[in-house]
Parts: C-alpha cells; structure tokens; sequence
C-alpha cells in the first residue's frame, strides 16, 4: 500500500450503520484521528476488507458533501 503520511495504527474503525453480519457489509470510517491542523481528513474503507484492503482518504469537506447527498 502507498504510504499517504497518515498514521492510522491508533485509530478506531466504525462500521456503517446499514452494515450487517450476513453479506451486507459496507464501509467502515476512521475515528480518532490526531488533530491534523486545517487538512482534516477522513480515512474510508471495505468493511469486506478490514485491515487487507486498500484505505481512501478524503477531505472533510468532501466527504460531509457526499453522506449529505446520500442523505437526500
């Protein structure tokens, strides 16, 4: 995996709420970042996949647009 230069060894990992324990597995979001200053990111990734997948990073911005739209 490329390194992005987030540390993401101390964070916890939330399961999406519309996850399940039969196939319906979806996103996970971290939780717990360090304070990064102005660039606040949020780290996504496959819940299939946890901890072997890959790791998506999005601003903060960018990511509350998109929960937003998905909300409407």
């Amino acid at each position: 995996m490329a390194s992005n230069g987030i540390d993401l060894t101390s964070v916890r990992w939330r399961k999406s709420s519309y996850s399940n324990g039969s196939g319906g597995d979806c996103v996970e979001v971290a939780v717990g970042l360090p304070d990064m200053g102005t660039d606040v990111v949020v780290p996504v990734r496959d819940s299939k996949r946890s901890g072997a997948g890959p790791v998506l990073i999005f601003r903060a911005a960018a990511w509350g647009a998109f929960v937003d739209e998905l909300r409407h």
